[in-house]
Parts: structure tokens; sequence; C-alpha cells
């Protein structure tokens, strides 16, 4: 049987989780607190707490979701040698990471061999764990995909509820885009790519439309039937400072490699069609007039 250890069983594992189970895995996730998976896994474990090494050694599949700190990247910490030691019964090793890694490239195209020139902390952060990773799949021959991600939305994160609330904010900074994916096509994206390992391979995660985030938000006061938020200029916007770092980074990310190396077609290609299906799903039925989308 096909069993999976998810350490840091968390929003996109979840999901991975629930897709697995319904097709015969086993799925053990890990969480910070003892808390209930229900459909998303057939075992959790409280980590750090418990000991892992039986999960390790039963595990076919091991996909990391941790992310790291300024010392690195804690898994790696706590359970580097082990995993290591585990490298010749694992079929497949996933690593979670950022397309923070990029940098800041002004509203231009990047792929997966673009140079990683990250320009925040948390992308320095990621860069050096994905180094760690890698080095110790060179070390022990460790299946080891590194996954890229996007921005990541989908059931309870949305905007629509901050618009319903009237605490949605359209901040215009001008040339800003960024690149989003919604979490069941990560779910499909890691499936695919257990079903057909590629050792080493480098893979990013998003849709193929990388637009202006106040786009959004527009859609989703469209979609609700719901005036459109105000527009606020960046430069005068008062902002927190973990809020106005999301801005520090601009680019459009390239999907290429999911298509080609993994055969994926995405469920939610672009934020408007991703939108649609969660007010459907939540409502049962379509919002909004039907007008045109912007």
């Amino acid at each position: 049987m096909s069993n999976l250890l998810s350490i840091g069983h968390g929003y996109s594992a979840r999901v991975l989780g629930r897709m697995l189970v319904a097709r015969g895995w086993q799925v053990t996730g890990t969480s910070r607190a003892a808390v209930g998976f229900g459909a998303d896994a057939t075992r959790g474990l409280v980590w750090p707490g418990d000991d892992l090494g039986l999960a390790l050694a039963e595990a076919t599949h091991l996909l990391i979701s941790v992310a790291p700190d300024a010392d690195g990247d804690p898994v790696l910490r706590a359970l580097g040698d082990a995993i290591g030691g585990a490298a010749g019964h694992l079929q497949w090793v996933g690593y979670l990471s950022t397309t923070g890694v990029y940098g800041d490239h002004g509203g231009g195209w990047v792929d997966e061999t673009t140079p990683l020139t990250p320009t925040t902390r948390r992308g320095r952060w990621r860069v050096a764990a994905e180094a760690e990773w890698r080095a110790l799949a060179e070390a022990s021959a460790l299946p080891l995909h590194v996954f890229r991600l996007a921005g990541i939305y989908g059931p309870g994160r949305g905007p629509f509820e901050k618009v319903r609330k009237g605490t949605a904010r359209r901040i215009v900074k001008p040339g800003q885009v960024f690149s989003r994916i919604h979490v069941e096509d990560i779910a499909q994206v890691l499936a695919a790519s257990m079903a057909r390992p590629d050792p080493g391979a480098v893979y990013n995660l998003c849709d193929d439309d990388p637009a202006p985030p106040e786009a959004v938000i527009e859609e989703a006061a469209r979609l609700l039937g719901l005036p459109v938020p105000p527009a606020e200029d960046f430069e005068s916007a008062a902002m927190s400072e973990m809020a106005r770092s999301f801005y520090a980074e601009s680019k459009r990310v390239r999907n290429d490699r999911i298509k080609t190396g993994l055969g994926i077609r995405l469920k939610y290609p672009d934020y408007r069609t991703g939108l649609r299906a969660l007010l459907e799903a939540d409502s049962g039925r379509p919002h909004g007039d039907g007008g045109s989308s912007h």
C-alpha cells in the first residue's frame, strides 16, 4: 500500500490527503497540536513531540510543508539523518517552497531556471532551505522534488468574506502583479508528480493569469453584486509592515513545466474561474449579475 507521511499537514497537504485517502492510500499527517484530521489523514501525530520513526519507516512517500526559520529548516534539524537513512525505501519526497525565492522582477516573467534573488527575509530563508534539502538529496540519493507555490487560495481562503464585511481593500501599486494557485490544483500537481517521479525536478505551481491584486477584489465584489471597494494608492495607504512586504516583489510566474512534464490541465486556470467555483460551492449557485470580468 502507498503510504504518505505529511510533515506539517496544513491547508494544501490536507486537500492532497483527502484525495489520496479516497484512492486507498495510508496518510499520516503531523500538526503542532492534537487535532483530528477527519478525512484528511488516516492517522494523526503531534510534531514536534511524537516519535516519527515508525511513520517514516512505513512511508513510501514524504511531503514537507513546514516553513524554515532564521536557523534553517526545522525538519532537517530534527530529522535530517533519519530522512537520509530512509532514502532507500522512499519513492518520492516533496518539499513545498515558494515563488518568493525569485525575488522582484518588475512584473517580468520567471521560470524554474531563473536565478534565485529573493529580496525578503522569508524568501532568503526559503532559498537556504531548498539548498539544505538539495544537499541531503545529493548525499543520500533522496528522490527530492521541489514545488514553488504562488499565492494560495481556495475554500476558506478567498476575498469574499472581507468584501461582504466591507473590510476588503483595493490597494493599487502601478505595475504590481501576483501569481496565484488554487489549492485543488496544488493537490493534483503533487499527486501527478507522485505518479511520475522525477528526482531533482523543480516545479512552479501557479495558474495561467498573473494579475494585479486589486483586480481580484474587484472581481469578488462583482460576483457578489456588491460595490467595488475604492482604490487606495499603495504609497499613501496605511498598511502593516507585513502587508506592505507582499508588494515588495512583482513578477509573472511561468507554469509550463507542470503541463509538459506532468500532463497537468489546471482546474482553475485563472482567478475568475477559481473565484466563481468557490462561490458556487459556498452557495450552491452563482452570485452576481453575470456581467463582464475585469
